[in-house]
């Protein structure tokens, strides 16, 4: 998964439940340094909510990307991201950056 590009991530699920699966392992696969690279706020939902896990990520080129997590399997969610970090490189290979 690119993370590069991703400058927000932003989660909340109930960790007791398994649709929040893909949420953990989206949180799982970010690099140990992903901290100092961009912003992460997990929001921790009660073992008995009802409240549906989400998923948001923002952009170095401003985009904002809501996924639901509890339809969207992993592979899904990195497809998505990657399908967007993958534009942004080539943008940024492009402009010599």
């Amino acid at each position: 998964m690119i993370t590069k590009f991703i400058t927000n991530v932003s989660t909340k699920f109930n960790p007791f439940s398994k649709r929040a699966k893909t949420c953990r392992i989206f949180l799982a696969q970010l690099p140990p340094n992903a901290r100092q690279t961009m912003k992460i706020n997990t929001k921790l939902l009660p073992r008995n909510s009802k409240e549906a896990s989400a998923l948001s990520l923002k952009f170095k080129d401003g985009k904002e990307m809501q996924l639901d997590t509890e339809k969207l399997s992993i592979k899904d969610v990195m497809e998505e991201v990657d399908r967007h970090s993958r534009g942004l490189k080539r943008q940024a290979d492009l402009l010599g950056n």
